[in-house]
């Protein structure tokens, strides 16, 4: 099973940056996807980004309230997915989560995987912007 273990998460001011990281125990299985979401109270999880790599190579997504804003990343080296989040805005605000899958009919067969195609999930990060 493929452990994840999410951190980066904090308080900032709107229009302030944070940096989430995503340890994930999957780059040895060579294609997989990792994808981050979002929960806020109240509200339905929310895809936001994923990363995909194919035969070595890699292919990014982001949902339209974060593109241009965030960007998400790698470091096979360090086994670790990056979600750099610039320009926060009070809405980003909610529980972030690292989600990943190897399963081969997922990894090429979804641009980004929806939410009950990942197998594993991490604990979550809570990201605060304050006004």
């Amino acid at each position: 099973e493929v452990q994840l273990v999410e951190s980066g998460g904090g308080l900032v001011q709107a229009g302030g940056s944070l940096r989430l990281s995503c340890a994930a125990s999957i780059f040895a299985h060579g294609d997989y996807a990792i994808g981050w979401f979002r929960q806020a109270p109240g509200r339905s999880r929310e895809g936001i980004s994923c990363i995909t790599r194919r035969q070595g190579h890699e292919s990014t997504y982001y949902a339209d309230p974060v593109k241009g804003r965030f960007t998400i990343s790698s470091d096979t080296a360090k086994n670790t997915v990056y979600l750099q989040m610039d320009g926060l805005k009070p809405e980003d605000m909610a529980t972030y989560y690292c989600a990943a899958t190897y399963r081969t009919i997922v990894v090429y067969y979804s641009v980004c995987p929806d939410w009950d195609e990942y197998d594993s999930w991490g604990q979550g990060t809570q990201v605060t912007v304050s006004t």
